[in-house]
């Protein structure tokens, strides 16, 4: 499988890149990702000229290198035989979701007796753990899966996916894989460091917590933090310095920062579910040791899998952009010189995948990448 990565602020630059292609190279499939300020469905038409399937999203940042950007559009082009790889597209309402990826998933291994799946969701209101459900449901907790959640940059507002012909605001966008063809290999890996003893959520409601060792769940943030309520950054300080982190029996905790406080009672919602009697601890602020420890579980992996890839995909939440800024170039520099293969990244609103030895889950201030090759 040969890969080439493009990056532009213009469809023209696009179009410019793609016409000076290498007459050997045939791209059949393309990773877009792009900001929401882009026409995306301009990107897809030209793509399609081309004669090239499209899976798309929109980001909170993009890049194909450590240089990342806001406003701009970044492609990997890949030129795997078609018959080895199929995209689906799935409008969600909010109440079936679960059935609808089930649905997906049946659909995949009718087609494939072996898929992998790398997936996007648009739509802040979508229970990611639900859809995850669907495809576990039908494809056991094995299954191959990898992606991300669509942003837009940063305004919280409205996030799509797409592919040919079509674009949605509240939709899944699947790329199967065939592993009999193509090896696909992700992982998922924050480096933030937990803090303190243990704490138990003692009353919540999916992602609502109202108390933590019966008190109220602000009131516990606060007095770990040492922030006042009346600070006016109140939610950036938690997301970016003091997340919660669910403690796993098997894997690396799970990030679950606190993003909106319900000043009537004090309890606050977190980026996943807080079961009643989970665990959780706070998190020490970031330092350079979040970005060595991503940048070595790629090493690891590397060498754990014995894996030479093609192509590398990055999903890099949003929230370790607010929370690293700058030092996010070294990790993102470090992934690129362990893989040395064209890439394409984003910065995400939340990530699907495995941490080492963990279960497929739903992940916030993660690092997530997936490497693919093509097997002999």
């Amino acid at each position: 499988m040969k890969a080439k990565s493009l990056k532009g602020k213009t469809i023209n630059d696009i179009e410019t890149s793609l016409k000076s292609l290498p007459p050997d190279f045939k791209p059949t499939l393309a990773f877009v990702f792009l900001s929401i300020k882009q026409d995306r469905k301009a990107i897809s038409d030209l793509l399609d000229k081309f004669g090239i399937s499209v899976f798309g999203a929109t980001t909170n940042g993009e890049f194909i290198d450590e240089d990342y950007e806001q406003g701009t559009i970044a492609i990997l082009l890949l030129n795997i035989n078609p018959n080895y790889f199929f995209i689906q597209f799935s409008e969600f309402n909010g109440k079936d979701d679960r059935q609808i990826t089930s649905t997906l998933a049946k659909e995949a291994i009718a087609r494939f007796d072996d898929p992998a799946f790398i997936i996007m969701g648009s739509n802040l209101q979508t229970d990611v753990e639900e859809i995850l459900a669907g495809f576990t449901d039908v494809l056991g907790s094995e299954a191959n899966i990898v992606g991300g959640m669509a942003g837009d940059d940063h305004t919280f507002k409205d996030q799509f996916v797409f592919t040919n012909g079509k674009s949605s605001n509240h939709a899944l966008i699947s790329l199967l894989l065939d592993q009999n063809k193509i090896a696909v290999v992700g992982r998922a890996t924050h480096g933030w460091k937990a803090v303190g003893t243990e704490k138990v959520i003692t009353r919540s409601e999916g992602s609502r917590v109202y108390t933590i060792d019966n008190t109220p769940a602000l009131d516990v943030c606060l007095r770990y933090s040492g922030l006042k309520a009346d600070n006016p950054q109140l939610i950036n300080e938690f997301v970016t310095n003091f997340p919660l982190q669910l403690q796993r029996e098997k894997g690396t905790p799970l990030m679950r920062p606190q993003y909106q406080v319900f000043w009537e009672d004090h309890s606050m919602l977190t980026s996943g579910k807080l079961p009643e009697g989970s665990k959780v601890k706070f998190s020490l602020p970031p330092d350079f040791d979040v970005i060595e420890k991503v940048v070595e579980e790629n090493t690891k992996m590397k060498i754990e899998e014995n894996l030479d890839a093609d192509a590398l995909i990055i999903y890099n939440c949003g929230g370790r952009l607010m929370s690293l800024g700058p030092l996010l170039s070294e990790e993102i520099k470090g992934m690129k010189e362990v893989w040395n293969v064209p890439m394409v990244g984003m910065f995400s609103n939340a990530e699907i995948g495995r941490t080492p030895n963990g279960n497929l889950e739903m992940h916030n201030l993660t690092t997530c990448w997936v490497v693919l090759k093509e097997k002999e």
